[in-house]
């Protein structure tokens, strides 16, 4: 089977030396899209490269609805955020892509267990969003490459490692404070807070990733 095309920050793979972030939910048209746009939205700010410094954003559903657009409510969510929708397409998720992820960071723990299950050595790089959070909070930027020395790509692959060792000391508070709830069918409303827990999961993420923090 033929690998797929990569969704880099501008919407084409980057090309040279990349680090792949998949965003795993279940249908890929509410949380799994939001959540790839907001990271390619906070990368570009970030960064000031519509590529992300070779790091290319996907997303896909364990169930995903192949060629579906996104969610209604979730374009507003991301218009909220600034962050852009067009051109995107649901897509199932398969081997290829997980094999081809360098950072998988899904909505929920299930998400997480279907996407290690699949093989493909996954799990030292297969987080729920949230856990990555939880965890990245605690890595010292220090002990990370400089991104200006070393490229970003190289302190995004020093980051997971340091997540994954750190996983089994630094232990979730509850069984929910993982989870990203699925707003499929839900007022915008509910929409609007799954977006706004999704970005703050996400802007410690970015910054850990990138060396830059948030511009306030």
């Amino acid at each position: 089977m033929t690998a797929p095309e990569g969704r880099g920050i501008g919407g084409t793979a980057a090309t040279g030396d990349t680090f792949r972030i998949l965003h795993v939910s279940t249908g890929n048209v509410c949380r799994s899209p939001i959540t790839e746009r907001l990271t390619r939205h906070a990368l570009a700010a970030r960064l000031g490269d519509p590529l992300g410094g070779g790091l290319v954003v996907e997303s896909a559903g364990t169930w995903g609805h192949e060629g579906a657009p996104m969610e209604a409510n979730a374009e507003t969510v991301l218009a909220d955020f600034g962050a852009d929708a067009t051109g995107f397409a649901g897509r199932e998720l398969l081997d290829e892509h997980v094999i081809r992820a360098d950072l998988v960071l899904t909505a929920t723990r299930d998400h997480r267990a279907q996407v290690i299950s699949m093989g493909h050595s996954a799990g030292l790089r297969t987080f729920t969003l949230k856990e990555f959070t939880r965890l990245v909070r605690a890595i010292d930027p220090a002990t990370l490459p400089d991104p200006r020395d070393e490229g970003v790509v190289e302190r995004a692959r020093a980051l997971v490692r340091a997540a994954a060792a750190l996983r089994g000391w630094l232990l979730a508070p509850d069984a929910e404070a993982d989870e990203v709830n699925d707003p499929y069918g839900a007022p915008i409303t509910f929409f609007r807070s799954v977006g706004d827990e999704i970005n703050q999961a996400l802007d410690p993420v970015v910054t850990a990733l990138t060396g830059v923090p948030t511009a306030h």
